[in-house]
C-alpha cells in the first residue's frame, strides 16, 4: 500500500511540513556519515548518543552509552548495578528529547514517515495554520515520548523517529476530515489497483507497518523488540484528537474535494 494524496484542497503551501521533511532527510544524511549507511541507517552508536532513551529521562543525572553485555552490545546506563563509573560526553537529557524525533533507524522508516507525514501534515498545517501547526507537531512528539517513559521508566532503548509526532497529526486529521479519502496505491501478488481509502483506513495500516518494523528489528539498529515505541504510537494518537481543536483557527476549513487533489 502506497498512500498518494488526499482530496482536500490546500489553502497556502505546506512550509512547515515541507521543512520537518527536510529537516528529517538533512537529519538522517548527516547521521550516518561518520558511520552508517544510506540503507541500514546511522550507527548504534549514534543512536545511542542522540536518541531518547526512557532510563535517562527518569533518571535525572544518570547516562547510558553503548557497551558491551556477555558477547554482544548494549545500552549500559550508571546507576545500574551491573554498571560502574559514567558514561563519556554527550548531549544534555533534555535535548535528546528533541533530536530522537528527527533521528529515523533506517532507510525504510525515514521514507514512511516522510510519505505519511507529506499526506497528512500538509493539510493539518493548512486547517492550523503554520507556527501553531509547528507546536502541534513537537507537542505531539514529546506526548508520545511521555507516555513511552511513564509506562517503561528504566526501559534503555533509545526512542527515536517521527511516529510519535505522525501519530498525532493523523489523530488530528481523522478528527478534523472525518469523510476524507486517500488515494492509494494497492500493491498485491499479481494484482495493482489504485483505490480512494477512507483516512482512518490508512492510519490503521500505517500502524500495522510501524508496529511490523518494531517486531522485525528494523525500527532500531539493535533489533529484537528493543525500541519498537509502541506506547509511544498510542501516546501521539491520543494527544492529536485531544488537543487538535485548541489549535485550529477559526475561519472556514479547506474544500473537500470528489476525487483526491492538491
Amino acid at each position: 500500500m502506497i498512500p498518494l494524496k488526499d482530496n482536500i484542497r490546500l489553502a497556502r503551501l505546506p512550509l512547515v511540513t515541507i521543512a520537518l521533511i527536510l529537516a528529517n532527510v538533512i537529519v538522517y544524511l548527516v547521521a550516518i556519515q561518520s558511520a552508517g549507511s544510506v540503507i541500514g541507517g546511522p550507527s548504534a552508536e549514534t543512536i545511542v548518543r542522540y536518541g531518547a532513551i526512557p532510563y535517562e529521562l527518569s533518571h535525572w543525572g544518570q547516562h547510558c552509552a553503548l557497551g558491551l553485555a556477555g558477547l554482544g552490545q548494549a545500552v549500559l546506563c550508571t546507576g545500574q548495578a551491573s554498571v560502574r563509573g559514567s558514561a563519556g560526553a554527550q548531549p544534555a537529557t533534555w535535548e535528546t528529547a528533541f533530536s530522537g524525533i528527527f533521528l529515523q533507524a533506517n532507510i525504510l522508516q525515514l521514507a514512511g514517515n516522510m510519505l505519511i507525514l507529506a499526506i497528512f501534515g500538509m493539510t493539518v498545517e493548512d486547517r492550523m495554520g503554520r507556527v501553531r501547526f509547528l507546536c502541534f507537531y513537537l507537542l505531539g512528539a514529546l506526548a508520545a515520548l511521555a507516555l513511552q517513559v511513564a509506562v517503561a521508566p528504566s526501559a534503555t532503548a533509545p526512542q527515536l523517529g517521527a511516529s510519535g509526532a505522525i501519530a498525532a497529526v493523523l489523530g488530528a486529521y481523522v478528527l478534523l476530515y472525518p469523510r476524507a479519502r486517500i488515494l492509494t496505491v494497492l500493491l498485491l501478488p499479481f494484482f495493482f489497483n489504485v483505490v480512494a481509502l477512507p483516512a482512518w483506513t490508512v492510519l490503521g495500516l500505517w500502524l500495522a507497518f510501524d508496529v511490523v518494523l518494531g517486531a522485525v528489528g528494523l525500527a532500531t539498529a539493535f533489533g529484537g523488540a528493543a525500541g519498537a515505541a509502541y506506547y509511544a504510537q498510542v501516546g501521539g494518537l491520543a494527544f492529536g484528537p485531544l488537543v487538535a481543536l485548541a489549535f485550529v483557527r477559526r475561519e472556514r476549513p479547506a474544500t473537500v474535494t470528489g476525487a483526491p487533489a492538491r
